[in-house]
């Protein structure tokens, strides 16, 4: 099939990937525009802008793709099908009639759970020891379109959003590509969705990565893994922010008041919480590279009875 590919965030590499490795014809990939990022603001490709420009295929940057001027190229290049992958604007309806296979989305959950924009963040956030990929036609809703294929993978209690991102990344690929065989053949169903089950995953605000000591361990400790590796679950330690990761749940209620540090050693910050102990193995300090807490207190030597917050 001749293949219009939209997509812009590194999540959607793996699908363009395969795509280029299918027999189907990628005929051009439509991106979002180059944004100012870091802290010199310098202009950037978009991760799928950068590897579709080294597959050699045409890119287009709409400002707004349901722009009239963008509506009539879109037409121009004729895609038999749109795969939709992690691109960052909703599609109106007159861009969803163009292609007269549909439009294909790829989205990081098992739908109708977790619709929006953050559905890997917000199932470790939520405590959810399953998730997946879902394939879905597009309608003008925000993922409301009905099912074609899932597939599920377990979230483990070592997997934070950077891992699970990763491997929901590599399934989407070849979950898109069993979709669109299926599509072709004629063979696929597609299943509406039933929305009284449907929760939501808006986008990520930083304030809702400070740590809150008062809540009970586990929350804490899947909001940890939730926003690693962006934008770091934060604490404060003698005022200044310090950032948490890597860490491990150690169940029963303790003795100490919420936010103190038990002890601090090569294994870790042991830091206690409403039932139960966090083990923390990694931290960032401001200004400084994310570590091992065994190299952070070679630098900031801590002692037990410190204490973590507000």
């Amino acid at each position: 099939m001749k293949v219009l590919f939209l997509g812009t965030a590194e999540f959607a590499c793996p699908t363009l990937e395969a795509l280029l490795a299918s027999p189907h014809e990628v005929i051009g990939v439509v991106t979002q525009p180059d944004r100012p990022k870091g802290r010199g603001r310098k202009t950037v490709p978009t991760p799928v802008k950068s590897l579709a420009q080294n597959a050699g295929l045409p890119v287009y940057q709409p400002e707004k793709i349901r722009d009239p001027a963008f509506l009539k190229i879109l037409h121009s290049i004729q895609p038999e099908i749109m795969v939709v992958v992690a691109y960052g604007q909703l599609l109106s309806a007159p861009v969803l009639a163009i292609p007269p296979r549909g439009c294909v989305n790829v989205h990081g959950s098992l739908l109708p759970r977790y619709r929006g924009a953050a559905p890997i963040v917000r199932a470790i956030l939520g405590g959810e020891t399953q998730t997946g990929i879902t394939t879905l036609f597009m309608d003008p809703g925000m993922d409301t379109g009905p099912i074609l294929l899932t597939e599920e993978t377990e979230i483990g209690e070592e997997d934070t959003s950077g891992t699970l991102h990763d491997r929901l990344a590599r399934i989407g690929a070849r979950l898109l590509l069993r979709t669109l065989e299926q599509l072709e053949t004629n063979t696929l169903i597609p299943k509406p969705q039933d929305s009284s089950l449907a929760t939501l995953a808006p986008k990520i605000e930083k304030e809702e990565a400070r740590i809150r000591w008062s809540a009970p361990a586990r929350q804490t400790f899947n909001q940890i893994r939730a926003f690693d590796p962006w934008p770091g679950a934060f604490t404060f330690l003698a005022g200044r922010i310090l950032k948490l990761f890597r860490p491990r749940l150690i169940e029963g209620g303790p003795k100490e008041p919420p936010g103190t540090i038990v002890q601090a050693s090569d294994e870790g910050l042991r830091v206690a919480a409403p039932q139960g102990h966090l083990l923390i193995r990694e931290a960032q300090a401001e200004s400084r590279p994310r570590m091992r807490v065994s190299d952070f207190l070679r630098g900031t030597p801590l002692a037990a009875g410190a204490r973590l917050g507000d």
